[in-house]
């Protein structure tokens, strides 16, 4: 780490490109407060060459497809009990009201999320399936996926927890893409009393296994990190390295997220301090040094009202944004409106552009297949792979 500590005219090299491996990148996410300006400047060029003058996000609507869960993350308000207030499963009548009022108002993506496999968990979720018709969670989804793509235009993008190869394979068939972040690959996390205790599902081995089968069968890919939730900054580091290499194995990562934790009522982490601004433009810098050309995304409203300083950090995406539904995962955050979120990217020197929920140099590949979620793909995308014009 010795050879790091001034970093002199490696700011310029940084800017152009230069490789970073794990020692200079845990050097640069505690970059101190009088170099953050130059380590901005830095992945802020980078990001030009990659990803110039642009600046995407998706119109979406969010389908919570049912919040029981059998994960007990502490920092999690979205997840339910059957017998909490507000446990939920959509109805297939009710998947369908929100994606056509959200067609409506011309949103191209219809983000499913839910809990991991709560029928493993609570028998009352074992008889809502029974009841209507399914044998598990996974098995609902993949209808619900397949009844919104043939009754409205909008393209299903899931992010349903761990999934084995097939179950990959099955959703990824009417899916163009899907999700799971990794949030970490710290196993200290998974400690009584830390943010993963009492979740098996957050074993970071475990969600590795699934991106890494997504991978395997070439289907487009969102991954990223959830900062702020005990994690070192050497943990951030060792989770974008991981996420390099796999990508570069198998080219699937269509876009990482570096999301900050956000402190709720009711949560067992309600008293636990939340990332600084610092924190996040440091770790957002370093994903773009570190990935390089990959696609960067941070939610705009847990950033806000400032979110527009993360465009410094170097960014390239806005991540989803929905002109009906809220963040039901961050609830106390609302959405910018899109109007405001245009006017200040231009503000910044760049053009919002509207994008699928697979990314533009994807689409091709999932285009190109079999089926009637590429038939709806090949509709909704314009020559350039984004989002066709109403």
């Amino acid at each position: 780490m010795n050879q790091w500590l001034n970093l002199g005219s490696l700011w310029n090299e940084l800017a152009v490109g230069l490789p970073v491996e794990r020692e200079l990148a845990c050097r640069l996410i505690r970059t101190r407060d009088e170099e953050l300006p130059q380590l901005l400047a830095a992945a802020g060029a980078v990001k030009e060459r990659c990803h110039p003058g642009v600046i995407t996000y998706s119109r979406k609507v969010f389908l919570p497809m049912t919040n029981l869960c059998r994960d007990y993350c502490g920092y999690c308000i979205f997840r339910r009990d059957p017998s909490d207030a507000g446990a939920h499963t959509m109805t297939p009548e009710e998947v369908l009201e929100v994606a056509k009022a959200g067609e409506k108002l011309g949103c191209r993506e219809a983000l499913f999320s839910l809990g991991d496999k709560p029928e493993r968990e609570f028998p009352e979720m074992r008889a809502t399936l029974g009841r209507l018709g399914y044998k598990s969670t996974l098995h609902y989804l993949e209808a619900m996926c397949e009844l919104v793509l043939g009754e409205t235009s909008l393209l299903p993008h899931a992010n349903p927890g761990l999934m084995s190869a097939e179950w990959v394979r099955r959703l990824g068939a009417v899916c163009p893409s899907l999700g799971l972040m990794l949030e970490t690959t710290s196993r200290a996390l998974l400690r009584p009393g830390a943010a993963h205790d009492r979740a098996p599902d957050k074993v970071p081995t475990r969600r590795l296994r699934t991106i890494e089968a997504a991978g395997k069968q070439e289907i487009p890919f969102t991954t990223g990190l959830l900062i702020g939730i005990g994690e070192t900054s050497e943990d951030r580091v060792d989770a974008l390295l991981v996420i390099r290499d796999l990508h570069r194995r198998y080219g699937h990562v269509q876009e990482v997220i570096v999301q900050n934790f956000r402190v709720k009522p009711a949560i067992p982490m309600a008293s636990w301090p939340e990332p600084s601004r610092g924190e996040m433009l440091r770790t957002v810098a370093v994903a773009r040094l570190v990935l390089g050309h990959m696609n960067i995304q941070a939610p705009p409203n847990l950033s806000s009202p400032d979110y527009d300083g993360l465009l410094s950090a170097g960014i390239n995406d806005w991540g989803g944004v929905s002109p009906l539904t809220p963040d039901f995962i961050n609830p106390e955050a609302p959405w910018p409106h899109l109007a405001e979120l245009e006017r200040r990217t231009a503000a910044a020197g760049q053009r919002l552009q509207h994008r699928l929920c697979v990314y533009p140099e994807f689409v091709d590949r999932v285009a190109a297949r079999p089926g009637l979620m590429p038939e709806r793909l090949r509709v909704a995308a314009d020559e350039r792979g984004l989002a066709r014009a109403a």
